[in-house]
């Protein structure tokens, strides 16, 4: 007799897990690999939409949450999983500076956004009207967060290796069992691979399909992530990682040759050093069709839960809305309703 039944071992996975540590709480794990999407995310934290200029949703409080997570993720590993890093806008025109301006005084932006244009003096780079830069970015690795606490939780022998099979799980009134193993509840955190789930299969999960390349460049000497039409994001010892793509008919998660032309030729426009591309790696997002994740529990079974639809910016959002899934739970605090998945039970209902 466990606690918990977690399916699935992505960022959301991760998060969660963490909170049934903190609390005590025992559990099981099943984790195939089947979902690529967190191991191959670029693993910025960063608060702003560089595109538009605007926050992104609710990431000024995520953002003290996600710090404090991933700091006790470093402490209990014993190795060094966050980079700060800073994040510059390269602005493409006079008009996008002044757009940069005007969005000092929007809230919460001025914490986030320099007031200073900073001028470019790496000769790698073509950046004609200076940078704009974000404060209080950095990295997270997120591959080897996950590895790492795999491994954690191997040593610990509660991770099965090995696909959730659906048709095997008995539901009772007072929690579930399978194959031999009685939980509390289940949690689903299995990321694009929701939509063969059974129990929230018919939530608008959409598919989006990002692509990265890993370049070497010791030319190019960067120690910044740069925002262009593409992101360069340093990794340390010459290597960089570029992209991303965004693909909403490609559900497979193999590298393209289409992608990898996109990603050179906008990386051409402002990269005036050699490279070189030592990988390529792809990954589906899951995306919720109203761009917010979806958390809580099934309409009819009280023992199952789903956290899904962090998109691409699960470093920030994936510790927030696990300590929501388990507060309540636990101790039966009410999600938001932005976030709960009732919201699209509601519509069904109403209809």
């Amino acid at each position: 007799m466990v606690d918990y039944i977690v399916v699935g071992f992505g960022l959301a996975g991760l998060s969660f897990i963490e909170q049934l540590e903190q609390h005590k709480k025992s559990f099981v794990v099943y984790e195939d690999r089947s979902q690529q999407s967190s191991r191959v995310a670029g693993g910025l934290y960063n608060p702003v939409i560089l595109k538009r200029f605007t926050m992104a949703w609710e990431a000024h409080q995520q953002m003290d949450v996600a710090k404090s997570f991933y700091e006790g993720i470093e402490r209990k590993l014993e190795h060094k999983l966050r980079y700060p890093l800073p994040v510059l806008r390269r602005f493409n025109a006079i008009e996008e500076q002044n757009l940069w301006f005007e969005a000092l005084d929007k809230p919460f932006l001025s914490q986030f956004l320099s007031p200073d244009l900073i001028p470019n003096t790496n000769k790698g780079l073509d950046i004609p009207y200076h940078f704009g830069r974000v404060k209080d970015t950095g990295r997270i690795d997120v591959k080897q967060v996950l590895e790492l606490y795999l491994t954690y939780l191997e040593h610990k022998k509660c991770v099965q290796k090995e696909s959730f099979e659906y048709a095997n799980l008995t539901i009772h009134e007072d929690g579930v069992e399978y194959n031999g193993v009685q939980a509390r509840h289940v949690v689903f955190v299995e990321g694009f691979g929701m939509l063969k789930n059974p129990f929230f299969n018919t939530l608008p999960l959409y598919g989006n399909k990002g692509e990265y390349l890993i370049i070497e460049s010791a030319a190019l000497q960067l120690e910044a992530a740069v925002k262009s039409s593409i992101f360069i994001i340093p990794l340390g010892n010459d290597y960089y990682k570029v992209g991303a793509t965004y693909d909403h008919k490609d559900m497979t998660a193999t590298p393209t040759v289409a992608a990898r032309v996109t990603l050179e030729q906008k990386l051409k426009t402002f990269l005036n050093v050699p490279y070189t591309v030592i990988d390529q790696v792809a990954g589906i997002r899951p995306t919720i069709r109203d761009r917010r994740p979806v958390v809580g529990t099934h309409l009819v079974y009280s023992s199952l839960h789903v956290i899904n639809g962090l998109g691409s910016r699960g470093v920030l959002i994936a510790p927030t809305v696990a300590k929501q899934l388990y507060d309540c739970i636990e101790e039966g605090v009410p999600l938001t309703q932005e976030i709960n998945v009732n919201r699209f039970y509601s519509e069904r209902t109403s209809n």
